[in-house]
């Protein structure tokens, strides 16, 4: 899997901000397939915040993996905010870390739909302790690699985001 020196050098900081905040980090990607992670444990050092992750990529993973329910499926389909939602918490609850960031969309080329386009990405992020998540809709341009990249640029971001500046 290649990762782009802009993947890189956001995993580097996602890297060092968790680190400063004794942050460890859990990832449950399905439409990325394990970009945000790669670019992540391409970086020396990764082990010490990345704890898991999962590319829970069929409706059945889901389920089994992070506990999701196939009500969800049924009522909001795979790609919603709901079922980031409950991959976030499922996946939080699942590991011993502090921060867990999910995502569910459609990279293309196939498999949009007017109410759901190609591009369109869920992103969730769960923090121990937190009342609520953090979710995010977004539909990205371009093809399915631009998609992916876009997405796991973004999930990267919102960890950042979340754990603000480092003291």
């Amino acid at each position: 899997m290649s990762v782009s020196p802009e993947l890189r050098e956001r995993a580097r900081a996602v890297l060092e901000r968790c680190r400063g905040a004794g942050v460890k980090l859990a990832l449950a990607e399905a439409s990325t397939g394990g970009l945000i992670s790669a670019s992540l444990t391409e970086v020396p050092g990764a082990s010490a915040v990345v704890e898991r992750a999962l590319v829970p990529y069929s409706n059945e993973s889901k389920e089994q993996l992070l506990g999701v329910s196939p009500s969800l499926f049924l009522a909001h389909g795979a790609v919603s905010a709901e079922v980031a939602q409950a991959m976030a918490e499922g996946l939080l609850a699942r590991a011993p870390v502090e921060l867990v960031l999910a995502e569910t969309g459609i990279a293309g080329p196939g498999g949009g739909t007017p109410a759901k386009p190609v591009g369109l990405v869920f992103l969730a992020l769960a923090r121990r302790g937190a009342a609520s998540v953090v979710l995010e809709r977004h539909v990205f341009p371009g093809d399915r690699g631009s998609v992916r990249q876009s997405a796991a640029l973004r999930g990267m971001e919102l960890i950042l985001d979340q754990l603000g500046e480092t003291p």
